[in-house]
Order: C-alpha cells, then structure tokens, then sequence
C-alpha cells in the first residue's frame, strides 16, 4: 500500500515515484493499463488515477479519504475481501469507465458533506460480500448536491458472488434542487440473500432520492424499494424477475425506520414490473401504508408483458482477471 507523503510543491511523494497517477482518461488510451500496488491516498486534491490494473488482496485497490476533485477513470480492479474503491470524506470525486470485479463491493462512499460523488459508465461483476457488504455501489451518510449513480453495468453470477442490495443509498440525503439521482444504470442478479436487492432509497432515512429509468432483471429478494426517508420518486423503471427460493416484490414502500426516520413525499410512477415471488405468484408492488399518500401509485404497469430481454444476453464481457 502507498503511504500519502506531500512534497513542498503538493505532489505525492510515493505515487510519483511509482508513477501510478497517469494523465486523465481517453478511449484510445483506455485499453494500455499497467500494473500498480494498492493505492492509499489522504488529503489529496486535484489528481487523476487512471490506466491501472490493482489487485487489492485484503485491503481495497483504491482508498481515498479527505481528497476532492479526482478523477477515478479507466481502472481494472479486482480480487480483494474488501471494497474496490472506498471514498471517507471525500467530495467531488468523479469514478468512470471502470472495470471491478470480485471485490465485496464495488464501491463504497462514506460521510460526505461536500457532495459531488459521480459514479457513471463502471462494469461491476460478482461482488462477494457478505453482509454489511455486498453491493455495487453503496452510499452511506453522502449528502449534498451533485451526486449521481448512472450508466453503470452491474452482474451478479449466482455461485460467483453473494450479492446484497445492488445499489444503496443509506442515510444519505440529496437536496430540493439536486437529489441524488441514480439513473440508467443496468443490473442483472442478485441472492441468494434473502434480505438484498436492487435499489434501495431511504434505508435508514435520508432525503432528496431520484431513481429512474434502471433496468433490473432477477436482482434478489426485491426490485426497488422506499425503506423510509422524505422526498423519494421512482420513475419509468423496468424490473423483471423470475420466480426463485427469494424473491418477494418488485417495488415496495415501507418505512422500516419510524422509530428514526418519518416517510413522507413518495412517488412512484411510469414504472413496469414483472415479478414472481417464491410461491409462483406475480406480486409486483406492494405499499405498506405507512408513508403516506405515494403518488401515481395507479399509474405503472404492475402486470407488464417485459422479461429478462430487457437486458442483452452478455452484459458484461469477461476480462482476464490477470495482472500481466
């Protein structure tokens, strides 16, 4: 692991000596990686880190903490019990065009205040957990404005990983202007946890939460679901799962947190479920009452026609999970 040494011009002593903070990302570089130790960064500002391939063993490939504006891009990350990439006290980090893969989650951000945590156009495979772990993305006590969970391609292999929620977002609060917003974002399986699934907003409450327009096929217990929180939408989504030993709902909203959290403001509108439960029953959606009036509630398709075409047959192309 690289130790954080600032020279008197700003600049990282052990990274610059092993040259493992390369120039920003571009698609006819993207394919030249090189291989570099595990990266722990503290107090950093304005860097790149990109090109890499990190194999991260017990401790996670990238470590960020009290850093902002850096840039994360083009990356093969893989093979380490802990997280891929953990961001603590982190603002205005951008994670692009990555590949991890075999971690226990893929990317973990945790107390942030200064928002501006983008995490867009990564392929995530097999994430192993086991729980608390076990998710592609996960944010945990992220507030502010400027956060974003789009266009990322997610695959959980049964036998490969053991999957939680795909994409968390526990007790972390957007603002009116600005939610945090995780969009297009593609995400095929899940289990055989029977507590995880697809997107979960307000776990533990929290705020200001946009999902919309994700793809979802067989991604465990549930679909997407409103665990507790103020001001949560889910928006023209499609969810599909077969039935299996786990699976229960497509979308749900329950507060499960009213000794700490109220819930109120919800809505869930434009939607397009297919689910079966473990009983063989189509059960799409199911609304506990205890959040209030969830709006558009009676404009999704509860029933749809969708299946797992939704998604393409190979989703993620294998790499050569190697460092030569």
């Amino acid at each position: 692991m690289l130790t954080s040494f600032i020279d008197d011009r700003g600049i990282n002593i052990a990274e610059r000596a092993a040259g493992v903070l390369s120039t920003p990302y571009h698609k006819e570089t993207a394919t030249k990686h090189r291989v570099s130790r595990t990266i722990s960064l503290s107090d950093m500002h304005n860097k790149t880190i990109s090109g890499l391939v990190i194999t991260g063993d017990d401790v996670p490939p990238i470590t960020l903490k009290n850093c902002s504006n850096i840039r994360i891009t083009g990356n093969r990350l893989f093979n380490s019990t802990a997280v891929g990439i953990y961001l603590y006290r982190c603002k205005n980090v951008t994670i692009d065009h990555n590949y991890i893969s075999n971690v226990s989650t893929g990317v973990y951000v945790q107390q942030t205040n200064g928002g501006g945590i983008v995490v867009t156009d990564n392929q995530f495979l097999n994430m192993r957990g086991p729980l608390p772990r076990g998710q592609f993305v996960q944010f945990n006590n992220v507030n502010g404005p400027r956060c974003l969970i789009a266009n990322n391609t997610c695959e959980n292999i049964i036998g490969q990983s053991y999957a939680e929620d795909a994409i968390s977002l526990y007790s972390s609060n957007g603002t009116a202007a600005s939610p945090i917003t995780v969009k297009n974002n593609r995400i095929r399986g899940g289990g055989p946890s029977r507590t995880g699934g697809g997107i979960a907003l307000g776990d533990a409450g929290g705020s200001h939460q946009l999902v919309e327009n994700n793809l979802l096929v067989n991604p465990g217990q549930y679909g997407i679901g409103v665990a507790g929180g103020t001001d949560m939408r889910i928006l023209n989504n499609k969810i599909y799962a077969k039935r299996n030993t786990f699976t229960n709902v497509g979308i749900s909203v329950w507060n499960q947190y009213t000794n700490i959290s109220s819930c109120a403001i919800i809505e869930v509108r434009g939607n397009e479920v297919n689910w079966t439960n473990a009983k063989g029953i189509l059960n799409p959606a199911w609304n506990s009452g205890n959040c209030g009036t969830v709006a558009g509630w009676d404009d999704n398709e509860w029933n749809s026609r969708i299946d797992f075409s939704i998604l393409p047959r190979v989703l993620i192309k294998a790499k050569a999970e190697s460092t030569r």
